[in-house]
């Protein structure tokens, strides 16, 4: 049987699945209506990894007898004030569920629970991977969209995911 303190963890963790999915969403707009579908292609594949990933901490619970909570999905959509913002707001975002999950992860450990901290094993290395593509993609960004050729390449690239 789940711990009490982990089951309410991981709901919230899936509800920060459920927004990140939701916040990326966003995103693929923003850059959909300014023609990058690249960049609307790639936000749109990081928000179904993201629900994906809400769908694995429901099943761990359904699997484990643990009730699911799902809570409203508070987030709401954005004017971003350039086309790099929405880049760095992913990383700091990517940065805070890393966080999230390891905060499940030191409950596993407090309430030696090895079941949860292995399954737990795949998002930290996945977050690690989010993390270090967010901090890529800016990086691309800076060096390649000083122009609109730039741009378009970059733009290219995203959208061949």
């Amino acid at each position: 049987m789940l711990n009490q303190k982990i089951i309410a963890a991981m709901n919230e963790q899936i509800n920060s699945e459920l927004f990140s999915s939701y916040l990326y969403v966003d995103m693929a707009n923003f850059y959909g209506e300014k023609h990058l579908y690249g960049f609307q292609h790639w936000f749109m594949k990081q928000a179904s990894e993201e629900a994906e990933h809400a769908e694995k901490f429901i099943d761990f619970l359904v699997k484990n007898a643990a009730h699911v909570e799902l809570k409203p999905v508070n987030g709401e959509t954005r004017a971003y004030k350039d086309l790099r913002e929405p880049l760095t707001i992913q990383l700091a975002h990517e940065q805070k569920v890393t966080s999230l999950i390891e905060k499940i992860y030191d409950l596993a450990d407090e309430f030696k629970d090895r079941r949860v901290a292995h399954f737990l094993d795949w998002f930290i290395d996945e977050q690690s991977e989010e993390e270090a593509t967010a901090f890529a993609l800016i990086d691309r960004y800076d060096r390649l969209a000083i122009d609109s050729k730039g741009l378009a390449m970059l733009d290219e690239e995203l959208g061949k995911r």
